[in-house]
């Protein structure tokens, strides 16, 4: 969405919420940047209730929205995946699933060892405790990670020949599938698996071009 024709300052974070667009309001941002965007596949076009009330509020106060779904979560440096590995410490070495958005590879076992113990680096590095389904005891020799609402890719995961997989979701087949396919599950919360990749492209767009940014968390339990 087209705002001011000079962008100074931009405020990134996950979701264009009210909360979000009201906060970078209160910052003077001259643009937003977010990995959830609005007008999704299959949802109502209408600009009306809450679309409607967020839509003006950026037209009112001419910001600029930049929104990256899928090709944050793909990019190789700066998407989603790219930085949870990071923080992880896990090393990539491979790829699956549709367009290859699953990412493979090893955590060093100085690190983690098992599923428990990789379940508590999660809540380390990403401040919130993970759900667990499967065996904490559950070697790690192969990892796999999604971040979102990837939980689908769990089987695939297991077909590579990943031990563990790690999302952001879990629906009620989740749990069932992981024990038929014999694979751990970390569902580590949707949120809170996709602060990274937008804060990593807010910091390269204000390195590039030479504005302000700040990134701004608005909580979510999902």
């Amino acid at each position: 969405m087209e705002g001011k024709p000079q962008i100074r300052s931009i405020v990134s974070g996950v979701t264009a919420s009210r909360a979000l667009i009201e906060a970078a309001l209160e910052h003077r941002a001259d643009a937003l940047l977010v990995h959830h965007g609005y007008f999704w596949r299959d949802e109502n076009p209408c600009v009306v209730g809450i679309k409607h009330h967020r839509l003006k509020l950026l037209l009112q106060n001419d910001i600029s929205l930049f929104a990256y779904h899928l090709p944050l979560d793909h990019h190789p440096e700066l998407g989603n995946n790219a930085q949870l590995a990071a923080l992880l410490g896990l090393q990539p070495d491979g790829r699956f699933g549709e367009n290859e958005l699953g990412w493979l590879g090893t955590v060093p076992a100085a690190l983690a060892r098992n599923a428990g113990e990789l379940a508590a680096l999660v809540e380390l590095r990403l401040g919130r405790k993970p759900l667990l389904v499967g065996d904490p005891a559950q070697p790690l020799r192969r990892v796999g990670w999604c971040s979102g609402a990837a939980q689908g890719l769990l089987a695939e995961a297991a077909a590579a020949g990943a031990d563990v997989f790690l999302s952001g979701e879990i629906s009620e087949q989740t749990a069932h599938v992981a024990r038929e396919a014999g694979i751990a599950y970390l569902a580590c919360g949707h949120h809170a698996t996709e602060r990274l990749g937008v804060q990593a492209l807010g910091e390269r767009v204000a390195a590039e071009f030479g504005i302000r940014h700040r990134f701004i968390d608005i909580d979510n339990p999902a």
